[in-house]
């Protein structure tokens, strides 16, 4: 399914935008966010799986960038697109199928890509995985 639904945080279900920056900043849960500052973290236990979804928690969130963690049912992913800024990709538990302009790579836990900004790419589930995004925004000229 290419259908990129997701679950917050706070529990809303709906289709996602992929930049984070279209969340008003009152849609936008910090203090969840503040509670995980200071402390050791197993980033896959911070999202659950959920039967037929894709589940999102956004860890941190600033003007320079954002991680989130997200989650994908078996059959799941995120059809292709781009992103204004580099998105560092890490699978923390399964394994997936992701396209990059045309090329295409299984991934497993443990394993790290870069997708290029404003370069069409795209991911798919294998089994049920879970991911972590991390976005750094360009400062401007």
């Amino acid at each position: 399914m290419n259908i990129f639904q997701h679950t917050t945080d706070h529990q809303e279900e709906g289709k996602m935008e992929f930049d984070p920056d279209t969340l008003k900043k009152e849609d936008r849960p910090g203090k969840k966010r503040d509670e995980l500052r200071g402390k050791v973290l197993s980033l896959k236990d911070l999202v659950d799986y959920q039967e037929g979804t894709v589940a999102s928690r956004m860890i941190v969130s600033t003007k320079a960038g954002s991680i989130t963690l997200f989650s994908f049912d078996e059959d799941e992913g995120l059809s292709e697109h781009t992103a204004p800024y580099d998105a560092v990709v890490t699978i923390l538990d399964g394994e997936c199928e992701v396209w990059v302009q045309g090329e295409t790579y299984q991934m497993k836990e443990g394993d790290t890509i870069i997708f290029p900004a404003n370069i069409p790419h795209a991911l798919s589930a294998v089994t049920r995985f879970k991911m972590s995004l991390t976005m750094i925004r360009e400062k401007e000229s």
